[in-house]
């Protein structure tokens, strides 16, 4: 069992600052497109999911690099205002990596980014108390070295590790057998286990790496979850969409957090649907951080797209 800790969640990974430019549909190649807004937001996987479980009342921390420019000012303010720890690598002379984010008229998002190297961290930037003890550990990847090492030390102490993945990075199969609750995008499972079904793949991944939890986030086809006994379908909440950008770190933040709280899976899934689907209605990673009483709302209100899945079967 876990000992008390002072913190509930600390996340490891991306951050970004995100430039948004709304257009009424995606350009086609060779044209000259317009735009008349462009809006400047703190977001990237892990800080957005860490600030999100923040302001709903846990006690988090966050780890990650900035470099010394005005987005690192942006961000620790941020961090800040929410309430976040953090526990931050600056690299001088470095800027912090930028996300060039087109949403069409229908809100779906489109992301450019980079970074600059130096910002990646190092299994040896690392430090065990960061980490341990806490209630869970939530993680993206990137820095696969790093989020090895951490995810080693969760493990060897019994906290839950959670994952956010939609790249398959070198040296990512043992990190994958570190997480307990894989929750990635929608066609990483197929991709990664080379198998065309959905279902099929995570019944292989679970398997393979022997999470509790194989979980595909599908946009507005809802989340189909294996739980090594049977499938959980949580069909997507219907709102006015503005901008998709950030939908799957929220969806994580709200999983976390229903975990957290010891509500069963099917609420948990609920939970975070609703909480992502909300997230949507506003523009930017963080636009509509909602409270966990509208949240709830919708989840008793609200209208969701047809399924595509029965709502749990063996």
């Amino acid at each position: 069992m876990v000992e008390p800790t002072e913190i509930d969640l600390v996340g490891v990974g991306l951050n970004a600052t995100d430039t948004v430019i709304p257009l009424p549909s995606f350009p086609r190649p060779g044209s000259k497109v317009e735009y008349r807004d462009v809006t400047v937001l703190p977001g990237g996987q892990v800080a957005t999911t860490v600030l999100a479980c923040q302001l709903w009342g846990m006690r988090t921390r966050y780890v990650g690099s900035l470099g010394d420019d005005d987005a690192s000012r942006l961000h620790r303010a941020a961090f800040a205002q929410a309430g976040v720890e953090t526990r931050i690598l600056e690299v001088p002379g470095c800027a912090s990596r930028q996300s060039l984010i087109l949403v069409d008229g229908e809100g779906e998002r489109t992301v450019l980014w980079r970074q600059d190297q130096r910002l990646d961290l190092r299994a040896d930037d690392m430090q065990r108390e960061w980490f341990v003890p806490a209630r869970a550990l939530h993680l993206d990847g990137y820095d696969i070295a790093a989020a090895t090492r951490a995810a080693g030390w969760a493990r060897e102490a019994g906290i839950p590790v959670v994952a956010d993945l939609d790249e398959i990075y070198p040296e990512v199969e043992t990190l994958l057998r570190r997480i307990d609750y894989l929750i990635v995008s929608r066609d990483f499972p197929c991709r990664l286990m080379q198998q065309p079904d959905l279902e099929t793949a995570l019944q292989q991944m679970h398997t393979r790496y022997d999470n509790r939890l194989s979980a595909a986030t599908l946009g507005h086809d809802g989340v189909l979850a294996w739980d090594g006994h049977a499938f959980h379908y949580c069909p997507a909440f219907h709102v006015p969409v503005a901008d998709t950008t950030g939908a799957g770190d929220i969806f994580h933040a709200g999983f976390i957090f229903a975990m957290l709280q010891g509500w069963p899976l099917a609420r948990q899934l609920d939970f975070a649907s609703a909480a992502a689907a909300l997230n949507c209605t506003a523009v930017g990673a963080r636009g509509r951080i909602a409270p966990v009483a509208e949240i709830e709302a919708l989840i008793r209100t609200g209208a969701r797209y047809p399924a595509l899945f029965a709502t749990s079967r063996a």
